[in-house]
């Protein structure tokens, strides 16, 4: 029987007057994709200027790479906007990237040896310097082919109408801050626990590139030359192959508590690594990376979801402060079947699971749950389309398909509550559509994927063929003007906020990495 965190909450919750709390939710995106030149190899070129400045535009820069572009929607309770607006940067963007294509998928192809994977390179100020070592630091660590792979970023956070109401359902007698802070981490637990239903739902990278081994061993097949698949894979991307980090697994961060997450946090801010040590921070006046420290930033840890908070300070200093904001949720693979990488039934269903983890009873998770919770996620991005597949629930292998179902009986009421809100059927109309996947894995984006580039013969032939479908289909979407203007506009106030924080900067760097860990 499904358990929830206040007895009454749900039905309270499920009334019409009640439910309408819920349309202050709030969504964005946060879409990460290569820049590829007309023969599929990475662009060298510098980041287009008529983009803006990777340091301030506050909607594209890049992640890790000089030509790993990154999109960001600012937070909306339009469930529909998110992606609107995401489609209309793709629509200013594809214009400026002349010859080049965006990489339709997550998993790269034609990227050479590291010193062909630029860094991203934010301009001289103190600040841009800061985010530039940081990953040379990365690249020096776990090396640059990792931090090219893409993805979809969902951050999500309820209004505080909501939380109001909430804290006096449940008579808790805790700040409401405090409270919102605990919800969040019982929230993120059980995603940790039901997440795997993500990469199956919408994994779409189930094949790769040999080139992307550089020699390494992999258990996968060969679908044709050059190219290598697990035959029910739904996501290498979040595999051992892909954007994952096995030198992080003696961190030990616990989601238990906030307290025991940011002070997991620091202690790896603070604490040697022989390794790093041995590789050295600084080469004279060439810093290789930020410390030698396990972490360099909070942002290196890596996973699944995270707690965030918006503020001047170093995230766990703001969330130990202010406690968290909203959280992210850092599953989804790139969709190369899409023009834009993305699927409105995405967020449709990431906001109907997110509602029930918050809901649900939440236990602390400890060391051997969360051995389990890690074995059920690589079963899944690893094998999660096979017809026997079991997981593991309380140390016993239990069948995929019957718990996945149980599963979306218990996210049932949330998609009513979500469809009450807002009036229609959209949620739980997908929710039903999204369900058939379960025991038809054909209509599973991996499947799909994995088809095409079949009939294509091989992943990169069918990723190139797709990133330039979706550069025409784009390019035949002009914006009005307006929009145009807004685009333009933005653009040019960020590369003068550059300049002004450039004329601005005072200090050694040295000073301002001191600051930064104080």
């Amino acid at each position: 029987m499904l358990k929830f965190t206040c007895c009454d909450a749900v039905g309270q919750f499920s009334n019409r007057g009640q439910a309408q709390v819920l349309r202050g939710i709030q969504r964005g995106y946060e879409k990460e994709c290569l820049r590829m030149d007309t023969d599929g190899h990475l662009a060298q070129t510098p980041h287009p200027r008529a983009l803006g400045s990777k340091l301030t535009h506050p909607w594209i820069t890049t992640d890790y790479s000089e030509s790993l572009l990154e999109f960001i929607t600012p937070p909306s309770s339009d469930p529909a906007h998110p992606l609107e607006f995401l489609r209309d940067i793709h629509r200013y963007a594809v214009p400026q990237l002349g010859s080049e294509t965006m990489w339709a998928g997550s998993m790269p192809c034609l990227l050479g040896d590291d010193s062909n994977i630029p860094l991203a390179d934010y301009g001289s100020s103190n600040k841009a310097k800061f985010k530039y070592v940081y990953r040379e630091g990365l690249g020096l660590r776990y090396g640059r082919l990792m931090q090219t792979i893409a993805g979809v970023h969902y951050n999500w956070s309820l209004p505080t109408d909501f939380w109001t109401t909430l804290h006096e359902c449940c008579e808790s007698e805790e700040r409401l801050q405090d409270f919102i802070s605990e919800r969040y981490f019982g929230l993120i637990r059980n995603f940790l626990r039901y997440g795997w239903l993500v990469p199956y739902l919408f994994g779409a990278s189930p094949a790769i590139c040999q080139s992307f081994l550089r020699g390494r061993k992999a258990d996968l097949q060969e679908l044709v030359p050059g190219t290598l698949y697990g035959p029910y894979a739904t996501s290498l991307r979040m595999s051992d192959l892909g954007y994952q980090n096995r030198a992080q697994a003696n961190l030990h961060v616990s989601f238990n508590s906030l307290h025991e997450y940011t002070l997991a946090l620091d202690c790896a801010l603070r604490t040697p690594d022989p390794y790093y040590q041995q590789l050295g921070v600084r080469d004279g006046d060439h810093w290789k990376q930020l410390n030698a420290n396990l972490l360099q930033i909070e942002n290196e840890f890596y996973a699944a979801m995270r707690p965030k908070r918006v503020g001047r300070e170093r995230p766990a200093k703001a969330l130990q402060l202010h406690g968290v904001e909203y959280v992210e949720m850092r599953l989804f693979d790139l969709n190369p079947m899409v023009d834009i990488g993305i699927t409105p039934e995405q967020g449709t269903f990431a906001d109907v699971l997110l509602l029930m983890c918050l809901f649900r009873d939440s236990p602390p998770i400890s060391s051997r749950e969360q051995s389990e919770n890690d074995e059920n996620k690589s079963r899944i991005v690893s094998r999660g389309r096979q017809p026997d597949l079991h997981l593991l629930v309380h140390n016993r292998d239990i069948p995929f398909q019957p718990l996945a179902h149980e599963l979306f009986d218990d996210m049932a009421p949330f998609a009513e509550m979500l469809d009450t809100a807002y009036g229609g059927t959209r949620y739980t109309s997908s929710m039903a559509v999204l369900r058939q996947r379960i025991d038809n894995p054909d209509l599973t984006p991996s499947a799909q994927v994995l088809e095409a580039a079949r009939e294509h013969g091989g992943f990169f032939k069918y990723a190139m063929f797709a990133s330039q479908q979706h550069k025409q289909a784009l390019l035949a979407q002009p914006l009005d003007a307006e929009t145009q203007a807004r685009f333009e506009n933005s653009a040019a106030e960020s590369l003068t906020l550059q300049e002004r924080i450039e004329a601005a900067d005072q200090g050694s760097f040295e000073d301002y990495v001191a600051r930064y860990y104080a």
